[in-house]
């Protein structure tokens, strides 16, 4: 079982900092996005130098579930954590969550969740380590790696704002939330 430990180790041994940047569409926020995702897979799986078939079945002993781009979470280490991926393109700016709260922890029964993901192990709740790097260009410039306890809210915190702002939403004449 892979852990964080393991990718800080392999992290400090390689110090790869160059991300392989791949065409995947026409969108370069993406590309970019893609190519740091694939940099985490490798850090974690210990993939960086081997041939394409080696590095998949090498994923594929590491993780539990890869993830798709419409449904968190990014990946899941096998019996180990949940992992979200965070591009940054400066030390300071600001870090997307697209469109949910961020989490402490991620829950089988979370409606945002695919069913692939649900049922990739037998888990009920796992913790959510966020993976943030600042991307310069090809060049991984700073890593970060943050448990959700130690960096959200309580879900209630962010459920309870919601609630006030779809109450509002809902008031509005003709506006459906």
């Amino acid at each position: 079982m892979r852990n964080i430990i393991d990718a800080i180790k392999i992290l400090a041994t390689k110090r790869i900092t160059e991300l392989n940047v791949l065409q995947t569409g026409r969108n370069r926020i993406n590309t970019v996005g893609y190519s740091f995702e694939e940099y985490v897979k490798n850090l974690f799986a210990d993939s960086f130098d081997l041939p394409e078939t080696e590095k998949l079945e090498r994923w594929s002993e590491t993780f539990s579930y890869l993830g798709n781009n419409a449904n968190p979470p990014d990946m899941m280490l096998k019996n180990g954590d949940a992992v979200e991926v965070k591009k940054i393109e400066s030390h300071d700016a600001a870090l997307a969550l697209n469109s949910s709260y961020p989490k402490q922890f991620l829950r089988k029964d979370n409606p945002l969740i695919s069913n692939a993901c649900r049922e990739a192990e037998n888990w009920t709740t796992k913790d959510i380590l966020y993976v943030v790097g600042v991307v310069n260009g090809d060049k991984l410039k700073c890593l970060c790696m943050i448990y959700g306890r130690d960096y959200c809210a309580s879900e209630e915190c962010y459920e309870r704002i919601r609630q006030r702002i779809k109450n509002g939403v809902e008031t509005i004449d003709g506006v459906e939330f």
